[in-house]
């Protein structure tokens, strides 16, 4: 029976974990030959679906979030800004099936971090399958593996535009494989590393010893029943905090405040953030591992959110400043996408709405009043958009989640094994659980960022002179220029 889809883990009489964003594996196939739970299957219509998703997330990197960041800053750094990005998307590839896909998405010997056993995917072949969220449904681990890999790459590619304009490559490409080390894969461990449906019900069976050592094999944030559909915490917040930590350490650009820094192209900015509103379908509407009602709801949740944050943004706009920007637009839409993403899977169409309509005026005021006010450069508005469109929309999944407001509710395949049992904790009682995911994804990641912006800075060194600062990071860095007039 086909079940909906990230919905939350409610290990029945235990009230232990709910079910967050996405899986690892549940491989209890023989454990469950003779219980009520569908035989486990691999469906075709699923498989092309997550090929697709995949497809989508990697066009949010290249060419979505680079174009969309390189017309925002000046002519002389555009192709800085398109190598950073597309080599990020590189070496985090190569880095994951070497190691990072082990370390977030096996069992390790705590919840914080996944072990070695997968180290440069040994064990996995054309055979090897993965959980979705259904009794019985499965997906080949090399299509989840792929899908992974591209959140693993947007993810980093992020931070980049917090101090864009002022950072030495090689440092960046340094830093960014530390902290997808240290930082992105342990996240994404607590967070979305469990055992899988099939696994809780067997434990279910087999009575709540069994099911609590199930329990104890998620990840740390998983275990608390935090819910996070497609990346709110280990993507948005993560990511927006480790650059608020790297504009604040790397300093301001030269000329901050008295030179004219005004993006180079609005029309490149406007075709990167459509090409992100595109694939972000893949990436919200794919977390469900599956092509199933579920997945329609993450797919319109995603829609509707995006377009009620642009135009929220623009009416913000049109009050405070007298006229309406296209930058205005995109940046509300980011917005917007940036606050669905935790709750894609888990609110309603008319939640998401009121999501998208409340987020723009919040990140306006963190990228206008908030940033004027304390003086921070963050160049392209990485914490502003990404870290506090996060936090609200991981607060919120925990308010919109709930049924009495159109949400899915919070499944529990423990309580009757081979279905779920769709229930809701309290909005007091899920929305302090989304808080200590928040406050505990702030300290985690932005500690852990600051110790290896140190650590880059004081062995090669994080900021390019003055001078080549003010001729551009293109020729001085690259040898090249990305316009040729």
């Amino acid at each position: 029976m086909k079940l909906s889809h990230k919905i939350g883990l409610g290990l029945g009489a235990l009230g232990a974990a709910t079910i967050l964003g996405q899986p690892a594996w549940a491989q209890a196939a023989a454990a469950v030959a003779a219980s009520p739970i569908p035989a486990a299957t691999v469906n075709k219509g699923d498989t092309s679906w997550m090929l697709i998703s995949s497809a989508l997330v990697l066009m949010m990197s290249v060419p979505g979030l680079a174009l969309f960041y390189g017309g925002l800053v000046r002519t002389k750094n555009m192709l800085s800004i398109l190598t950073q990005v597309f080599m990020i998307v590189c070496i985090v590839s190569v880095i994951w099936v070497t190691w990072g896909y082990s370390q977030a998405f096996t069992g390790g010997s705590t919840p914080f971090t996944g072990g070695l056993s997968k180290l440069a995917l040994i064990g996995v072949d054309a055979n090897s399958q993965v959980a979705t969220f259904s009794n019985g449904v499965y997906i080949p681990e090399y299509v989840y593996i792929c899908f992974q890999m591209t959140f693993a790459c947007i993810t980093p590619a992020l931070i980049v535009g917090a101090f864009a304009e002022r950072v030495k490559f090689s440092a960046l490409m340094l830093f960014v494989a530390l902290w997808v080390t240290f930082v992105y894969f342990p996240m994404a461990h607590m967070v979305w590393y469990w055992d899988g449906p099939d696994a809780i019900a067997a434990g279910a069976i087999a009575g709540a010893d069994a099911l609590a050592t199930v329990n104890s094999h998620a990840g740390y944030l998983f275990q608390m029943g935090a819910l996070d559909f497609a990346g709110g915490t280990v993507v948005h917040i993560n990511a927006g905090i480790a650059g608020l930590v790297g504009c604040l350490m790397i300093g301001k650009r030269t000329g901050y405040g008295k030179d004219v820094m005004a993006p180079h192209s609005l029309t490149m900015t406007m075709i990167g953030a459509s090409l992100l509103w595109v694939g972000w379908f893949g990436f919200n509407a794919g977390s469900n591992l599956e092509a199933n009602g579920v997945t329609g709801v993450a797919f319109i949740n995603t829609f509707v959110a995006t377009a009620a944050a642009g135009l929220s943004w623009l009416l913000v706009e049109q009050v405070v400043k007298g006229k309406p920007s296209l930058l205005g637009a995109v940046t509300g839409a980011v917005a917007g996408l940036v606050a669905v993403t935790p709750a894609s899977g888990f609110a309603g169409p008319m939640g998401s709405v009121v999501l998208g309509l409340l987020v723009s005026p919040l990140c306006f005021f963190f990228v206008t009043t908030v940033k004027n006010k304390f003086g921070y450069d963050d160049s392209l508005d990485v914490f502003g958009v990404h870290c506090i469109g996060g936090i609200f929309g991981a607060l919120m999944t925990g308010i919109l989640v709930a049924p009495a407001l159109g949400g899915q509710g919070i499944a529990d395949y423990a309580s009757q094994p081979g279905t779920a049992i769709f229930a809701f904790p309290g909005y007091a009682a899920q929305l302090f659980i989304q808080f200590k995911a928040v406050v505990f994804t702030l300290l985690f990641s932005g500690i852990g960022s600051a110790i290896l912006f140190f650590i880059v800075d004081k062995t090669i060194g994080l900021r390019p002179t003055v001078d080549v600062e003010r001729e551009g990071l293109d020729l001085a860095e690259h040898g090249e220029r990305a316009y040729h007039y």
